[in-house]
């Protein structure tokens, strides 16, 4: 079984020959890791990781007419943009080409690849600004919600080239939660997120690729409805802002896949050593043979040392083939 066999497999619950193994390592400690391993290639090889978080593709916002909007007005609202061609096209085969080459990379080690593109709310917080939409979501939510459609367009298209190209997963990144709840109504959610997110999901069904989604936070309040929606694999499951790994092997093991479980706010590169390896056990403990695929809660941040670093993917290593 071949990493893109096995993180297949653990995401649809079907059998596995062991725990798929990844991690959100690069990001805040590139650098360290190039100095110890010589690269973060060699790092994801010594630890035999199964999946490959990729970037790439085009953008999706023309930012110059953005901010032609903005100072023309002094501030940007969302009626402002609902008539104007503020995204770019997704279908200029040239812009896909970095990502056609970090997918051979991870191709040519089996690994399973899912490619990232932002979501609705996330998307917009870049050009409003979170504290401003999340007033826009209140005072506008008509004009927000045909942005928001106009992005599922440009998804699903961006959506289509990836699978083209071959990767596995398309990976939707919109932040919903705050730290005990969600940072909206669920309402509201439903009115005008779910819709255009079940699009997407929909056409990469449709395609035969998966649709997975990463949100920070507590999320709990929204759960049924992902599920409903078909979704197929979340991340994190965030059980250090209310959402305890026992709710999700009672409702929902058997509808989504989760990854994560490594806790960034939490564990590693916070507990003593000790105390890190009960945790970790404790979690294999709890999802080992589930429809679980090992990994950060979101990027290790960078007051991790290599050595903390190190000894938490020697543990997950072998815990994996146990």
């Amino acid at each position: 079984m071949n990493s893109t066999e096995r993180v297949r497999a653990a995401i649809l619950g079907q059998p596995y020959d062991r725990q798929p193994i990844y991690g959100w390592v690069s990001a805040n400690l590139g650098g360290e890791i190039a100095a110890r391993w010589g690269s973060v290639g060699a790092f994801e090889d010594k630890y035999e990781f199964d999946a490959a978080h990729l970037f790439g593709g085009p953008g999706p916002f023309n930012h110059g007419l953005i901010g032609q909007i903005a100072a023309e007005n002094g501030e940007l609202t969302p009626d402002l943009l609902v008539d104007q061609p503020i995204f770019l096209d997704p279908n200029n085969l040239n812009d896909y080409e970095g990502l056609r080459q970090v997918l051979a990379y991870h191709k040519e080690r089996g690994r399973f690849c899912y490619v990232q593109t932002p979501g609705f709310f996330e998307n917009f917080n870049g050009v409003f600004g979170i504290e401003n939409q999340l007033m826009w979501l209140a005072l506008y939510p008509d004009d927000l919600n045909e942005l928001y459609r106009r992005q599922a367009e440009w998804t699903v298209q961006f959506a289509d080239h990836c699978i083209d190209l071959g990767i596995d997963m398309v990976h939707i990144s919109d932040d919903w939660g705050a730290q005990k709840d969600l940072m909206f109504s669920p309402i509201l959610w439903k009115e005008i997120i779910y819709p255009h997110f079940k699009k997407v999901v929909d056409h990469v069904h449709e395609r035969g690729a998966l649709c997975s989604l990463h949100s920070d936070g507590c999320v709990m309040k929204v759960m049924d409805d992902m599920a409903e929606m078909g979704i197929d694999l979340i991340h994190p499951w965030q059980e250090s802002a209310r959402m305890p790994y026992d709710v999700y092997l009672d409702k929902y093991a058997d509808k989504f896949a989760i990854l994560g479980g490594v806790c960034v706010q939490t564990a590693i590169g916070l507990l003593p050593r000790d105390e890190l390896e009960a945790e970790i056990r404790r979690v294999f403990g709890l999802l080992k043979g589930k429809r679980w695929i090992v990994c950060t809660t979101h990027f290790v941040q960078n007051h991790c040392s290599m050595e903390d670093l190190e000894f938490a993917y020697d543990l997950i290593y072998k815990l994996a083939r146990e």
